[in-house]
Order: C-alpha cells, then sequence, then structure tokens
C-alpha cells in the first residue's frame, strides 16, 4: 500500500531534548533534597511518560510524599527547561517536504508540555492530530495512540510509518503492526534506520514521493 501517514515521536526524534529533561528532573530531585539522576535514570526518564519517570527516580525514598512531588512539578511547570531542546536542523524542510503529500501526526509519551513546545517552535500547523500520554487511553508502549491517530485519518496501519528512537517506540508500533523508521539509533530493531530526516526521503517508503 502507498504510504499515506507519518507519525512523529517528540523526544530523541524531533527534538534532542535530553539535556532538557536531564535538568528537569534533577531539579525536581535536588528540591527535595536528593542526589541528581544517575545514567541509568536519565535513559529511563527519556523515553518514558512523567508519571513512570517520577515514580522510577524517587523509588529509593519510599518516605517521600509523591503528591508533594507532582504539586511542585506542576507549579513549576516544564516551560523554563524548553530553552534546552534542540530542534533536529532539518525537521522544518522535510515537514514542508512532505506536508503536501501525506498526513502528518505526533505519538508522544509527553504530557501537557507538547502543546507548548508545538506553539513555541511553530511547529502546530504541520500536525492535524497530536496523541500525548495524557490524552491517550494507555500511554506508549501500548498501541492506543497510533490506533486513534490512524482512525482519525481513515488509514490502514500499512499506509502509516512511526519514526521513534527507543525500544518503547519499537514496542509501540509492533503492538499494532506499524512500520518503524529507527531515528538515529542503529541498534534498534526496526524495519528502517536514518540518521536524518532527509535520509527518510530515500527510503523504499517514500519513493511515490
Amino acid at each position: 500500500m502507498k504510504l499515506k501517514l507519518i507519525i512523529f515521536d517528540c523526544d530523541g526524534v524531533m527534538f534532542d531534548s535530553k539535556f532538557a529533561n536531564q535538568t528537569y528532573y534533577n531539579q525536581l530531585l535536588e528540591h527535595f533534597g536528593y542526589p541528581v539522576m544517575d545514567e541509568e535514570e536519565l535513559e529511563f526518564v527519556h523515553i518514558h511518560n512523567v508519571n513512570e519517570s517520577t515514580g522510577h527516580i524517587f523509588r529509593h525514598y519510599p518516605d517521600q510524599d509523591l503528591q508533594a512531588v507532582d504539586r511542585y512539578r506542576e507549579e513549576t511547570g516544564y516551560a523554563p527547561f524548553l530553552q534546552y531542546m534542540n530542534m533536529e536542523k532539518d525537521l522544518l524542510e522535510f515537514l514542508e517536504i512532505c506536508k503536501p503529500h501525506y498526513k502528518l501526526a505526533i505519538s508522544t509519551n509527553r504530557t501537557n508540555t507538547m502543546e507548548p513546545i508545538l506553539d513555541i517552535f511553530q511547529l502546530g500547523s504541520y500536525f492535524t492530530k497530536v496523541m500525548t500520554a495524557e490524552n491517550a487511553t494507555r500511554p506508549k508502549p501500548a498501541p492506543d495512540a497510533l490506533l486513534e491517530i490512524l482512525d482519525f485519518y481513515g488509514c490502514e496501519t500499512e499506509e502509516a510509518i512511526y519514526i521513534g528512537d527507543s525500544i518503547i517506540d519499537r514496542e509501540h508500533s509492533a503492538a499494532c503492526g506499524m512500520r518503524l523508521i529507527a531515528f538515529k539509533n542503529d541498534k534498534l530493531d526496526a524495519e528502517y534506520h536514518a540518521n536524518s530526516f532527509l535520509e527518510i526521503l530515500a527510503l523504499p517508503p517514500f519513493q511515490d514521493l
């Protein structure tokens, strides 16, 4: 079937956001008097949703009231950390090339930070459907967000492709049988691999462009 729909992950794909996430979660820990994350914890929070991530980095501190952490997190917000996010240099060019030919959507484990990111980086006009851990029935790696996107656009699974960078993205796409482009991760099991957005245009599904 001809490709009709491209679905993007956010962190590690559209944006290099690891430093932003590191700064954000370390501030939570430091505010409550705990040491910063180790490398394993950083990798975890980079691919999981905020509730899973908060539980993970505070797992060694059973006396800590996680509701207090959530209140502080909501008061602080993510906006101060958006300055540390770096958009992929060829993302805009890729979107401009693809928009006339494909439907474009997002499936991410971000929550209420996704819309501000799209606004700040002026990307909202490219995406009609944006699924997050907040509005999906179940967050990634469950397939719910992808299935809702397919239903929204009236597309078959074979007419869509997902661009991700982590094992969570592999599980997410595999759960509904969708092809995956592994972005900047040659070790990830995927149908295709690419290290930039413009490289994606050379992949077989895009040859009808």
